[in-house]
């Protein structure tokens, strides 16, 4: 193949590349995260392997030299925590395995979706709030990052700005406009 060809075929994978659309689609198969909740992840999951599953070992190994000496409490609390820490291991392994992330370049600003940074304004008390949709083991509203899997995360998918919103919350019914949206 000639250079003129083999630069021709790079333009066309990077041009079919930036055409390629990305489709939202929950499913039981699929974890959306954001780039930084998958590294919020590794970065746990990296933590639990490097430094607190060996610190537990070396409490288990403690405590069976100390024998009879010392209470077998302690042993018993470090195997529950080595229980705890391999669990939670295994938990993030298998999340991480599913997990797909969605790239900036993809989330929509003309809609609410996955990723969308969404400013609404509550009708009864003209407060303005900001939330980014993302997933569900990502959340945390109050850090401004809601599941598109909880009531106003659901509600607001696919909506645009000027809508109104409608969700029941414990103590009745709220209602939001969406006032801006972005990335």
């Amino acid at each position: 193949m000639t250079m003129k060809g083999k630069q021709q075929k790079s333009l066309e994978r990077r041009k079919r590349r930036r055409e390629e659309v990305f489709k939202f689609e929950p499913s039981p198969e699929v974890i959306y995260m954001t780039e930084e909740g998958k590294e919020s992840l590794e970065g746990e999951l990296h933590k639990l392997l490097s430094h607190d599953r060996k610190h537990v070992l070396a409490d288990i190994r403690e405590s069976r030299r100390m024998g009879e000496f010392i209470e077998d409490s302690d042993y018993d609390d470090a195997k529950k925590e080595q229980a705890l820490i391999e669990g939670r291991i295994q938990e993030l392994q298998e999340i991480l395995r599913l997990v797909r992330v969605v790239p900036k370049r993809y989330v929509p600003t003309d809609r609410v979706g996955f990723g969308t940074i969404v400013e609404l304004e509550d009708l009864d008390t003209q407060k303005r709030v900001t939330y980014q949709i993302v997933g569900p083991f990502e959340a945390d509203p109050l850090k401004g990052r809601i599941s598109y899997e909880s009531p106003l995360g659901e509600r607001l998918m696919g909506k645009r700005v000027g809508d109104i919103v409608e969700v029941r919350v414990p103590v009745g019914l709220k209602r939001y406009k969406v006032v801006a949206l972005g990335r």
